[in-house]
């Protein structure tokens, strides 16, 4: 359980929470949310202690392991595998030990304790969830050092995943994710068995992960029961409320104070007019909550071309001439396409991306352009690449070079930057207004072909639903590469799938990718848990008798939770039982409850004898 009481935060002067208050109780999921600046990620400091507030109280059980992803990737000559085991430390001080040399006694102990936590399927375990967030088996014994940033906080995330923590506390965990991996992370929470708090603002992982929403707004808490899609529903039905009672009050002051005006003087009503002026002291106004005000996202209108817009006829396309990586491109672009990139990281879809916006040429095959074609490309790098000393308009102008100052400012206000904001540099810009300024600048020469890769990552919820309006509203084509399956799901109507070297169109919807997606990934888990176990090293008759000891305890508790099973179903099948429902569903209940513990101790029993029989093997 997480206590939040009258919490007071303060940043720079800035008070973000004020006398704030939410109870989050155990095992729960619930999805932190609000707009771009709001707090969110100083309550996730403040949470994990990493701030002190200025007043009030954050309270968790004092046992509990909380997990997070650390800010800095790990790096260095370790391979994600390793990271991500060490990722349990009690697993790792155990085998340390063991390695050390500990006495007959201490070893069954040990053995007794990795038993318990499932130590001899760690390597498979880690390996899964690597496997789950795009790390094959080559990738997974490569150096850390030989990834990029992104790459190295999926294997961040993955650790925490594998150290399985009693509050698991995620910010934005899907990032740095491809969609393959996004929904593969949606599946694995969606079952989480602890305590979830995370902040995102993926539609779909909240209403698949979710079962309580908490919403950050005007400095105060609130939480819903619900996923994402029910908060919205009950949100809206709050603040129709509080607008009905403000009239309401509203009228009532306005009638009590025409009284006043009109009587105020006369003798014969001054003792009346008197007691409605203290009414009126005493009718406390209704606040009204603010919704979040959207941002905006106009693109330009655009000239465009009679189709086709372009076309690849047996296109070969990569960066070294001999090893192209992708081969047989046969492709129609017209005018009005939204086109969605689905396939996995590494696969080639920024490659094909590079190859419509012109800045790839093919290794053979034919090409044929639209004249005078223009195109706009959005990608993350180009928001990590702004000169943080340089202004939103001194920035766009720089695309600009011949526009006079009053039609920059003016296309800057298009998306949000208006007024002194066009002034502010950009390292002082939060995430989300260095997104909407790369908007700005990518649709700037008015492009009838946008590519989109990954538009949403800065973006708050608001924000993504005007984009989705504007990519709706852009008369030109859309090529769109992105994990947020909202984005693809409103505004593409084709999809194309990059694997194997190859594109070809997909033949389904979404739902179909999904399952596709999935059962690629669960076969990836089954391949990492075959041949991947960790047996403790043997060292002579006294750790195999230890194994033996191990064994029997997990024989012993297996059994003797499979016969208080098989005690309660037997009086469960009584007559007496199924006629009085009460006690048959109180039955249910402990067999329900027995379920977990017998499939913990069949497991720790099979650990224990692979370890048993490895050992004497050995």
């Amino acid at each position: 359980m997480i206590s939040i009481e009258n919490l007071t935060l303060r940043i720079g002067g800035l008070t973000l929470l004020e006398e704030a208050s939410a109870l989050i109780p155990e095992g729960r999921h619930v999805g932190l949310v609000g707009r771009n600046g709001a707090g969110k990620s100083t309550l996730l400091d403040a949470i994990l202690g990493h701030i002190q507030a200025d007043s009030g109280s954050i309270s968790m059980p004092r046992r509990a392991r909380v997990g997070f992803v650390a800010q800095e990737a790990p790096g260095g000559s370790a391979t994600p595998l390793d990271a991500v085991l060490a990722a349990d430390e009690e697993r790792a001080a155990l085998l340390a030990e063991e390695e050390a040399g500990a006495d007959g006694a201490r070893i069954a102990d040990i053995h007794m304790r990795l038993a318990e936590i499932d130590a001899y399927s760690a390597v498979a375990r880690g390996a899964s969830i690597l496997a789950g967030l795009g790390f094959d088996a080559t990738m997974q014994a490569r150096p850390l050092s030989e990834f990029s940033g992104g790459w190295r906080m999926r294997v961040a995330l993955a650790a925490v995943l594998f150290a399985r923590p009693d509050i698991l506390i995620l910010d934005e965990p899907t990032n740095h994710l491809d969609l393959e991996s996004a929904l593969w992370l949606e599946d694995y929470l969606a079952r989480w068995p602890g305590t979830l708090l995370v902040v995102s603002h993926d539609r779909r992982l909240l209403n698949a992960v979710c079962t309580h929403i908490l919403h950050l707004d005007q400095k105060r808490l609130t939480i819903y029961t619900g996923d994402y899609d029910r908060f919205e529903i009950l949100r809206q039905e709050r603040l129709a409320q509080q607008a009905a009672t403000a009239a309401k009050v509203d009228a009532q002051r306005k009638h009590m104070q025409s009284f006043v005006d009109r009587f105020r003087a006369k003798a014969t009503k001054a003792r009346q007019a008197q007691s409605r002026l203290k009414a009126l002291a005493k009718l406390t106004p209704i606040i009204v909550e603010r919704d979040e005000e959207a941002v905006r996202f106009e693109f330009p209108e655009v000239e465009l071309p009679k189709p086709p817009m372009i076309t690849f006829d047996r296109v070969s396309v990569g960066y070294e001439t001999g090893n192209p990586v992708l081969t047989g491109i046969d492709l129609r672009l017209d005018p009005d396409d939204r086109i969605g990139l689905l396939g996995a990281n590494g696969n080639g879809k920024s490659t094909l991306a590079k190859l419509f916006a012109g800045r790839l040429q093919p290794l053979t095959g034919g090409t044929m352009r639209a004249a005078k074609l223009k195109t706009g490309f959005f990608a993350q790098h180009q928001i990590e690449d702004m000169d943080p000393r340089r202004t939103a308009f001194q920035l766009l102008g720089d695309v600009l070079p011949d526009a006079v100052p009053h039609a920059i400012r003016s296309r800057l206000g298009r998306f949000g930057f208006s007024g002194p904001k066009a002034d502010v540099k950009a390292e002082n810009l939060s995430g989300g207004e260095k997104a909407r300024l790369a908007f700005a600048i990518a649709t700037a020469l008015a492009p009838q072909l946008l590519i989109l890769d990954e538009p949403t990552n800065h973006l708050d919820m608001a924000s993504r639903e005007r984009l989705v309006a504007a990519i709706n509203e852009f008369a030109g084509a859309v090529i769109l590469v992105t994990h947020d399956w909202s984005l693809l799901e409103l505004t593409c109507d084709r999809l194309w799938l990059v694997a194997g070297g190859r594109v070809v169109p997909f033949d389904g919807d979404l739902d179909d990718y999904r399952a596709l997606a999935l059962s690629e990934r669960r076969a990836q888990k089954q391949a990492n848990e075959k041949p991947k176990s960790e047996p403790p090293k043997s060292r002579g008759t006294r750790d195999i008798g230890a194994l033996r000891r191990a064994l029997k305890t997990a024989e012993e508790e297996l059994a003797k939770l499979t016969a208080k099973r098989t005690k309660l179903e037997g009086e469960a099948g009584q007559p007496a039982t199924y006629s009085d429902p009460a006690k048959a569903a109180e039955y249910a209940r402990q067999l329900k409850e027995l379920a977990e513990p017998i499939a913990r101790a069949e497991a720790r029993w099979l650990s224990a004898a692979e370890a048993l029989e490895a050992a004497d093997a050995a």
